[in-house]
This record gives C-alpha cells, sequence and structure tokens, in this order.
C-alpha cells in the first residue's frame, strides 16, 4: 500500500465507503472472503460501512446483506440513498425529464444502447447483447418498452449509455458542452456512459450520510477506481484508489492500496486498522 507522504493522512477513521465493481468485487462480481473479513473487523472496531456505488439499489442490496451492512447503501452514483435494512429513502435526486427525454434522444440518433432507471427498475428499447451484458453483472430483471425517449414520463433516477466501439469519450465531451450546468455525466467503466442530476454524485452522497451521523470528513474515508468515485475521494478525508483504478485517481488519491484482484480493500482496512491500534497504545 502506498501512502503518499506530502499528504496528511488521518487516523480515527468512522466512516468508510467502499465502491462495489472493480473496487471491492473481484472479476466475478464477488467479495472475497479476505475482504468480507477485513469489513467485518472494520464494524467490530466502530467503522460505520457502506457502500458507494453506481448500481441499482436492488443489484447492490445482496451485497450489504452478504456484509451485515445496515448503513443507508449510496445507489446510482448518489442519485439515491436507501436504508437497507427497512428499504427506506432518505434521498432522491432524478434526472429532470426534459433533459432525460433529450440525452436520449441524442443516444438514440447515434444508435446507441440506453438503460433508464425508473423506481429502482430497468427499462430498455429491446433485448439485445448490451442489456444482456448488463444483466450479467447487475443481476437484474429489464423491461422492453420501445424508443426510450418516448416512453419516459417520469424523471429517471438514473441513465446508462452502453457502447463497446470507443465512441463514450467523445460522446461525453459533446454531454458535457451541452448539459454540463445541469447534468453529472461519467465513465464508470470504458463502455459505461452515465447521467445523473448534477447534485447527484457520490460525494455528495457521502457528505449527506456523514452529516447526517455527525462525522466530519476528517473521519471519512472512501476507496474506489473510476472517474465516479473522484468526488467522493476528494471529499473524503482518506481518498483511496484501489491499483486498477485509472491514473487520474490514483494520482487523486491520499492513498493507492493493492488491486481489487488483490483484496486492496482488505489491505487498506488491515494496515490501517494495525497502525490506528499501534498509535492508540503508545
Amino acid at each position: 500500500m502506498i501512502v503518499k507522504p506530502e499528504r496528511g493522512v488521518p487516523m480515527n477513521i468512522k466512516l468508510l465507503a467502499l465502491d462495489l465493481d472493480d473496487t471491492l468485487l473481484d472479476e466475478n462480481s464477488r467479495i472475497s472472503d479476505v475482504n468480507r473479513a477485513a469489513i467485518q473487523r472494520a464494524a467490530k472496531e466502530g467503522i460505520l460501512v457502506t457502500l458507494a456505488t453506481g448500481r441499482m439499489f436492488c443489484s447492490a442490496l445482496p451485497y450489504a446483506r452478504q456484509l451485515q451492512i445496515d448503513l443507508p447503501l449510496i445507489t446510482y452514483h448518489g442519485a439515491l440513498i436507501r436504508t437497507a435494512d427497512s428499504r427506506e429513502t432518505l434521498l432522491h435526486i432524478p434526472v429532470p425529464l426534459d433533459l432525460a427525454r433529450e440525452a436520449a434522444a441524442i443516444a438514440e440518433e447515434k444508435g446507441l444502447h440506453i438503460n433508464v432507471y425508473i423506481n429502482d427498475r430497468l427499462y430498455v428499447a429491446e433485448e439485445n447483447e448490451f442489456s444482456r451484458y448488463y444483466q450479467s453483472i447487475a443481476g437484474v430483471d429489464v423491461e422492453t418498452v420501445g424508443r426510450i425517449s418516448t416512453f419516459l414520463r417520469e424523471s429517471p433516477t438514473k441513465i446508462t449509455i452502453i457502447n463497446r466501439e470507443g465512441t463514450l469519450l467523445k460522446l461525453r465531451d459533446s454531454l458535457l458542452q451541452r448539459f454540463g450546468s445541469s447534468l453529472a455525466i461519467n465513465l464508470s467503466k470504458p463502455d459505461f456512459l452515465e447521467i445523473t442530476d448534477r447534485s447527484a454524485t457520490k460525494g455528495r452522497a457521502l457528505q449527506f450520510l456523514a452529516e447526517m451521523h455527525r462525522i466530519p470528513r476528517e473521519q471519512v474515508a472512501a476507496i474506489g477506481d473510476s472517474y465516479n468515485d473522484l468526488d467522493m475521494l476528494q471529499y473524503a478525508g482518506i481518498g483511496v484508489a484501489v491499483a486498477n483504478a485509472r491514473q487520474e485517481i490514483k494520482e487523486a488519491a491520499s492513498i493507492v492500496t493493492e488491486s481489487n484482484l488483490n483484496n486492496g480493500v482488505a489491505v487498506f482496512i488491515n494496515d490501517y486498522l494495525a497502525k490506528h491500534k499501534e498509535e492508540t497504545c503508545e
């Protein structure tokens, strides 16, 4: 684990937020026994642990149950915060309907696949390789509804545009030019372009949870790998990037841990707790 010497790293962490895909989860979208044990150890030490993911709530919930997390979960990149136990919605910031329709129409004109999420349900125009690919990752059902821009009658929680031909960076820049003042538009994976309301980000959602629990940002840690994790890592007192993170994310982090395939979450937790205990006992 690399700790950047130029950055002060506070101890006494009280809240830990974990990204799922390519951070906590392995290549088979599973939580390793090593990571699970470390997270449960952290919880026993009094650290509040939550998940901060772009996934749907229904897709994140099974992981929370595996970890026995009862803290509210940050889902849809921060657009929805809902409790794991009672499923009470604490925060919901959907994409404005007019902007959602316009963004969907732009993607449709380019022949791109669109996922749209309403009331924690996933809608697509038609079943295809992209909808099946997403289902294989998220483990959720889809409903086919025809042209998305026509189907939309309610503000969606999130829109995802999926494409494997390397065109999403150019589309992201184009959409940011058009909607940048109103929408957050990020790549969560090279082939997933995610659109939420501008105020619906992981960083703002993490701040919401920290303030709800009266935890100062200096006592917050967050671990992630991609662009949609950036403001979360910047908000946290300790921003941690896994070794497989994008270069920009590693540069922004105060700590770089091992990769998701080498239990980077556990390495950070175990090293942090061990060091914290040593300093407490001195």
